[in-house]
């Protein structure tokens, strides 16, 4: 068993997972379609933001006293309906709460259809199960409004809370969802349709994947139709019908090629102990010893008592016992162009656990020994 960051995990279960991974990285690369590889360049989803009050709720809205804003809002919004709300009156209201809402605009999302909302609790209300949106606009980057929210939410946490102050709370109940809550009511303009040349965008940067998918396009529809900008873009002439570019987008999107093989590189997450090694990864000649030190510390306490005539006090004096114990470590060597089996078959023959593991792989680094991308994530 093995500690990292105040967790365990154990050597057996860590194993597996290295072994699971080798399993996976040994597997040849397999053709993919250009869909799952790319993305067409101004196809995008935009992001939308609003503010709004959610209504009804059982007595867990805001306490305005600390949320002021909650019924200035409320205000406000009577105001628009026509009932004036006396200044000097500030209702404590405890069934409504102020929201933040965001969505994603879809690519070529109409007026008229629907998208789903978030709804988030911006002040101290213990919980929006059962509440309403009232109609709240949700607006882009360029302050335009894209989008209206409304309706009831969907809440999958929920809170109970006694006079005392104590609580109990299952996942989160301050936020809740509005599945079809939004109704968009802007188009975004984009180049789509009047572009001459399509672009496509790799989801990562590869040369090798660039050339190749080059060389499918100029295959499959003549040469000189790809050309290669950059190391994640392509560059497709298309029709200028619009009908037509559908068409032949859809005919693209489906081809298929044989992506690069990703770079040499070791993921590390030090809270949990994960260790994933790629494929492509070797470690150069090296011999490695790692051993552990385990050091204890015991405290304990001392009585002195005075003798019965004696005319002292009784001191109570604190003692600490320090100790240091190194378990014996055993040493394995990697030769020249070790592969990932091979670095799996050495860390289960020593039984390293992740801490162990990432120790290695460090030093192994830094003496120029390991050759991949070491990434602490």
């Amino acid at each position: 068993m093995s500690k990292i960051h105040g967790r365990a995990f154990p050597a057996a279960g860590f194993a597996a997972l290295l072994v699971f991974a080798t399993l996976f990285a040994a597997l040849p690369a397999q053709a993919e379609r250009i869909k799952d590889l790319a993305s067409v360049g101004g196809v995008r989803g935009n992001a939308l933001v609003g503010y709004g009050l959610v209504v009804g709720l059982d007595g867990s809205g805001d306490r305005t006293s600390q949320a002021p804003f909650t019924v200035q809002s409320l205000k406000n919004m009577l105001n628009e309906l026509g009932v004036t709300v006396p200044p000097n009156v500030n209702p404590q209201l405890k069934n409504v709460a102020a929201v933040a809402i965001h969505a994603e605009l879809p690519p070529f999302a109409k007026p008229g259809q629907t998208i789903d909302i978030t709804v988030s609790s911006i002040a101290n209300a213990v919980s929006l199960r059962g509440g309403t949106l009232l109609m709240a606009p949700l607006k882009g980057a360029d302050g335009q409004v894209y989008a209206i929210g409304q309706g009831s939410l969907v809440v999958g946490g929920f809170g109970a809370q006694g006079r005392d102050g104590s609580r109990v709370s299952v996942n989160v109940p301050s936020v809740g969802r509005i599945p079809n809550g939004g109704m968009v009511e802007r188009a975004v303009a984009g180049g789509f349709e009047n572009a001459g040349e399509l672009t496509l965008n790799l989801n990562r940067n590869d040369f090798t994947t660039v050339s190749r998918m080059v060389q499918a396009l100029d295959a499959a529809f003549g040469p000189g139709t790809a050309r290669a900008v950059d190391g994640v873009t392509v560059s497709v002439r298309a029709p200028y019908d619009p009908s037509a570019r559908i068409g032949f987008l859809a005919q693209v999107e489906n081809l298929e090629l044989t992506p690069g093989v990703a770079a040499a590189k070791v993921i590390i997450n030090s809270r949990t102990g994960t260790v994933v090694i790629g494929s492509q990864v070797q470690v150069m000649p090296a011999a490695i010893s790692h051993g552990s030190l385990t050091v204890t510390i015991t405290e304990s306490v001392d009585v002195s008592q005075p003798g019965a005539f004696g005319g002292g006090d009784t001191v109570v004096a604190p003692r600490s016992e320090v100790g240091a114990t190194e378990s014996g470590s055993r040493m394995f060597k990697f030769a020249g162009g070790t592969s990932l089996d091979e670095i799996v078959r050495a860390v289960n023959a020593v039984g390293a656990a992740p801490g162990d593991l990432i120790a290695i792989l460090e030093a192994l680094k830094q003496a120029g020994a390991l050759r991949a991308e070491l990434e602490v994530i």
